[in-house]
């Protein structure tokens, strides 16, 4: 049987109650009506054997039980295995008297997805998978790797939600559409994202996931000449046309940390005729955003500059001070890191001891 429930106000502020006494105040944040963990575990990385998946569920299960609600994965994720460890962790939680309402569960999906492993023909495999049950075309694929045609969003979807045996997805994603962008027209890239937010903004009415969004690599983060640059309050637009003034798009993904501050400090986005940054113009949509990469997948734990040290006093790694910066930017809701290891999940952990960074503390890093 799935798990009923979808995260709500009241449990996910019960949650962060749970925290009260080991954890700053700060760590959590209100967002679309939620309270969120500034810092989430991502579900990227890894091998795709049954070891790796033990790894990331006892993770998932630690995670919880220290003060982390978010919970991010994608179907293609070592193929669907990481959505599937997300589903054997959470029914332990809820074992342990956790409640799915409490926790922020996030997917994607657009990406070919293998399932459990590479398979030896990928072309028979999409062929029998997605082609002969009327899923998808050979036509419809971009780059020879993604989708985002109504009727493959949807089944994607299903399969995440069988994935993670869960009744609803907090919030789900359209993963890196700007990898169709480059090989098709704009035009028509926006008449399939629109078709895409239309089938999502069903989703949404049948109770499959309560809010959608993008999750982004290069998208948000280029100069507007780029074949791969999208505009947010262009993609806001689609939403508007796709479920009308109250449509659900409510949330971004996109990379930000100490070697990636376009989200911050680029003003490449065009909002009401000014130019401003991707937070701000989120902030000024109404729109949540996710950061992801934190640590640039283990680059950022070690060696870095005296000054970071000295900015982000109190911790005792560059990882943690590296995850610091982060969740320190304003306009971040949660830092998104990978964690497959219970011990780096106890080491991410203690940074929510601390309240963020000040503006005064963490401006020194631009003034330098």
């Amino acid at each position: 049987m799935k798990l009923p429930g979808y995260a709500t106000a009241a449990s996910t502020e019960g949650y962060r109650k749970r925290f009260e006494k080991g954890l700053a105040p700060e760590h959590f944040r209100q967002a679309q009506g939620l309270w969120l963990s500034s810092i989430g575990l991502g579900t990227y990385l890894g091998n795709h054997d049954a070891e790796t998946d033990q790894l990331y569920h006892d993770a998932i299960v630690r995670a919880l039980e220290s003060g982390c609600n978010v919970i991010d994965s994608a179907i293609n994720y070592r193929f669907q295995r990481s959505e599937r460890a997300v589903g054997t962790a959470l029914k332990e939680l809820v074992a342990k008297g956790y409640r799915r309402e409490e926790i922020v569960i996030a997917t994607k999906g657009g990406f070919i997805p293998y399932d459990g492993a590479p398979p030896q023909d990928p072309r028979r495999y999409f062929e029998e998978t997605f082609v002969k049950p009327g899923i998808a075309q050979l036509s419809d694929i971009v780059a020879n790797c993604h989708c985002m045609t109504p009727n493959y969003i949807l089944n994607q979807l299903d399969r995440s939600l069988q994935n993670l045996d869960v009744e609803s997805i907090d919030i789900y994603y359209v993963h890196n559409p700007e990898t169709q962008l480059g090989k098709i027209p704009r035009e028509e890239f926006n008449a399939r994202l629109l078709k895409a937010f239309e089938a999502l903004e069903s989703a949404v009415a049948a109770g499959k996931i309560r809010m959608y969004g993008t999750a982004t690599w290069n998208a948000y983060r280029n100069d507007p000449a780029a074949k791969d640059y999208l505009s947010l309050a262009e993609v806001a637009a689609i939403a508007e046309k796709a479920g009308g003034k109250e449509h659900h798009f409510k949330v971004i993904q996109l990379p930000l940390n100490l070697g990636m501050t376009e989200a911050l400090s680029l003003s490449n986005q065009e909002l009401e005729g000014k130019k401003q940054t991707t937070l701000a113009a989120a902030q000024a949509l109404g729109i949540s955003v996710m950061c992801s990469a934190s640590v640039l997948q283990g680059q950022l734990t070690r060696n870095l500059p005296a000054i970071i040290n000295e900015t982000f006093g109190g911790l005792n790694t560059d990882g943690q001070r590296a995850l610091q910066f982060v969740r320190s930017t304003p306009g971040v809701t949660t830092a998104l890191v990978g964690m497959k290891q219970a011990a780096h999940v106890d080491e991410n952990l203690q940074t929510a001891k601390l309240p963020p960074a000040s503006w005064e503390q963490y401006s020194k890093l631009f003034q330098s």
